[in-house]
């Protein structure tokens, strides 16, 4: 291609649902409101109590932090853009800015994608190795783990971004997507994508399989050393503690590996129903894992009730003086 012809564009467009009516824009923006809403309060609220409370600065804590933090960046970088998108009827995007997001979008899924390992990691040692459990997850070795999985995703993710902002775009400016990923990107280039979406393919196994394949392993061994365990009341106790993050991580790959295999195979499926399915996998989860990490857990509750009888106590001395006064 002639190079007058490359990278004209300055901007695109986010489409987002193709097939969705204009008088549904305001019901659709007020939900998306919502679910932000949702995920700043619940996990900034998770951030806020590990950080002030030290009794809840242990190894699952920790994970449970970087989670949270994670959940918070992905859904800052993504909705207030799909919201102005339905409420303002804003759908232009700087060029830099869509490939800025790209790469936040799928840096943070992978990051996600580590923590949710380390997670099954420190589930697995606590069910099946709980005499080990102080040695080998102290809070330095949790430190490193999490510090691993935010670093190391940079340079993977990287690759393929940088690859993908060296196209040459001349074309169609519109991302049929709610955001910008890779491959509502790579599929505008004025170019032929073939080794592009294979690196990209090789990129998302590293960090999609790779840990999928140690949280599956870790749970079948959790499965089994629950089997094990002599009484009903303890089996249930323990698979408890587990199947909620099953659900999660169930909710969380099999969405997200489906997407990939389509693209990646040519399988055609309809574009909003792809759409739904990416947002499922990449909202849900930050919305409800406060209530299934943390509120669901004794500690945190235990936490939040001391905080709340303490504040009531306060108020009511408060009151106490200004009536003698």
């Amino acid at each position: 291609m002639p190079e007058e012809n490359r990278t004209q564009i300055t901007e695109f467009f986010i489409l987002g649902f193709p097939g969705l009516l204009p008088q549904y824009y305001s019901l659709v923006s007020a939900l998306f409101f919502l679910i932000y809403v949702a995920i700043l309060i619940g996990n900034g609220f998770i951030v806020v109590v590990i950080i002030i409370d030290k009794n809840l600065q242990k190894p699952t804590y920790l994970i449970f932090g970087n989670l949270a933090v994670a959940d918070l960046a992905f859904s800052t970088i993504t909705l207030p853009k799909i919201i102005a998108r339905y409420w303002f009827g804003s759908q232009a995007i700087p060029f830099s800015a869509c490939f800025l997001q790209m790469f936040f979008v799928h840096y943070l899924g992978s990051v996600n994608s580590f923590l949710l390992m380390i997670m099954a990691i420190d589930r697995y040692i606590a069910i099946c190795n709980p005499l080990r459990y102080p040695t080998l997850l102290k809070n330095t070795n949790v430190f490193i783990m999490c510090a691993f999985s935010w670093g190391v995703t940079v340079f993977i993710v990287a690759i393929s971004a940088i690859r993908a902002v060296t196209l040459p775009f001349c074309g169609p400016d519109v991302i049929v997507h709610c955001y910008c990923d890779h491959i509502g990107i790579t599929r505008l280039a004025c170019a032929d994508i073939r080794s592009y979406s294979l690196v990209a393919l090789i990129n998302a196994i590293i960090v999609l399989l790779v840990p999928l394949f140690f949280i599956m392993f870790s749970y079948v061994q959790i499965i089994l050393s629950i089997m094990r365990i002599a009484s009903s009341e303890g089996r249930y106790k323990a698979f408890s503690t587990c199947s909620s993050q099953l659900c999660i991580i169930a909710l969380y790959y099999l969405p997200r590996c489906f997407v990939y295999l389509a693209n990646s195979v040519n399988i055609s499926i309809n574009t909003d129903f792809r759409i739904v399915l990416i947002l499922t996998y990449s909202l849900v989860p930050p919305m409800i894992n406060p209530l299934i990490y943390c509120f669901k857990t004794k500690e945190i509750k235990q936490n939040l009730v001391k905080r709340l009888r303490f504040k009531t106590a306060e108020n009511r001395v408060r009151c106490i003086f200004s009536v003698n006064k």
